[in-house]
């Protein structure tokens, strides 16, 4: 078994002051490794970073066709986002034509990640409501999914209510998982599940190869799988401030910088999945699973980044507009850079 290797340093000036350890896998469709530092074979919890999985029985199970999900739709489902107006008037829009309203959602209400419409809520005495919880998409898809298939609403969270069964199949074809399954309850209520960075890596890579008309013979789903997954693709790739939101989003400013290369999903803890859609470098797609140690989102994003660039996912043009995040500036209280937060792991691609 690996260890977690030290993959972000803090510097300040010439002080190292903190160090962040983790695991980095990228995989192709069939599982072959093409590149991996640390220990991705260590259990951790899913947390958000499998939403574009959770979608697709959104989808094969018709309820998005009954009730005319445009793509904008599919992409709240896979989000976790800022609850800014073009989100939680979406989800609300959604609800309405499913025929219920946010109360049906169990997902809880929390502040808005957005920090600006947080600020317009309370100088307007308006509360927050399960609209501003950043997993209300998802929950909106699976109550769509429970209306249309008539099951019980009250308990759709519950790991052995039928959306979530179906959910944990999905998951364990695509992962290659054997065996048990450990499930824990996410900070939104729904299920959260026990998997390795190697699992989840390889669940994004055969998601991004059903871009392909002929999808690789190592992938699981079904024909009507794979037409869901083409469909969560566009949506996340389309709307990418859907995803995340209108600023100041890894997720969404990795997705439109990438224009069309790969969708990417974060999850709590610092857990980070990404989708690169195939092409001539690799012709299959490739997953890829970050997971920084620690949970410290300040190791998680010069992370992505660094790993993309040196796997040829992205180049130049996309780094220069990522730069915020690939390398983040340690500024003084009088506004003077006096460190860095530096990706410091190498994966040993032949350039």
């Amino acid at each position: 078994m690996s260890s977690p290797r030290v993959l972000v340093e803090v510097r300040r000036g010439a002080i190292v002051e903190a160090r962040h350890r983790g695991s980095i896998i990228a995989l192709e469709p069939s599982g072959r490794v093409v590149a991996s530092l640390g220990d991705h074979d260590a259990i951790t919890s899913t947390r958000s970073a499998i939403k574009p999985i959770q979608a697709i029985p959104v989808i094969t199970s018709g309820a998005a066709d009954r009730f005319n999900f445009s793509e904008r739709e599919i992409a709240l489902t896979c989000a976790s986002h800022n609850g800014e107006p073009i989100h939680t008037e979406g989800v609300e829009a959604l609800l309405a034509r499913v025929g219920l309203s946010e109360k049906a959602a169990r997902c809880g209400a929390h502040r808005p990640y957005c920090e600006e419409t947080a600020r317009k809520l309370e100088r307007a005495g308006v509360p927050f409501s399960q609209l501003h919880n950043n997993c209300s998409g998802k929950h909106a898809g699976m109550l769509a999914t429970a209306v249309h298939l008539g099951l019980e609403l009250e308990d759709y969270v519950s790991a052995d209510h039928p959306i979530q069964i179906a959910i944990t199949s999905l998951l364990r074809r695509l992962g290659d998982i054997q065996g048990d399954l450990a499930v824990a309850v996410d900070g939104c209520s729904a299920p959260t599940f026990g998997i390795s960075p190697r699992s989840l890596a390889l669940m994004l890579a055969r998601l991004v190869n059903c871009a392909l008309k002929s999808p690789a013979s190592s992938n699981p789903l079904n024909e009507s799988e794979q037409t869901a997954a083409r469909r969560i693709i566009s949506a996340m790739i389309a709307h990418p401030e859907l995803v995340g939101g209108t600023s100041g989003r890894v997720d969404t400013d990795l997705i439109r910088a990438a224009a069309g290369k790969l969708i990417s999903k974060i999850g709590a803890e610092s857990l980070y999945a990404i989708g690169v859609l195939p092409c001539e470098r690799f012709p299959n797609g490739l997953g890829i699973a970050i997971k920084i140690e620690d949970g410290a989102k300040r190791g998680l994003n010069p992370t992505v980044i660094e790993t993309l660039l040196q796997l040829g996912a992205i180049g130049a043009a996309e780094r220069e507009q990522l730069t915020s995040y690939h390398r983040e500036r340690l500024i003084s209280v009088r506004g003077r850079e006096v460190g860095e937060v530096v990706p410091v792991f190498d994966l040993g691609i032949a350039k």
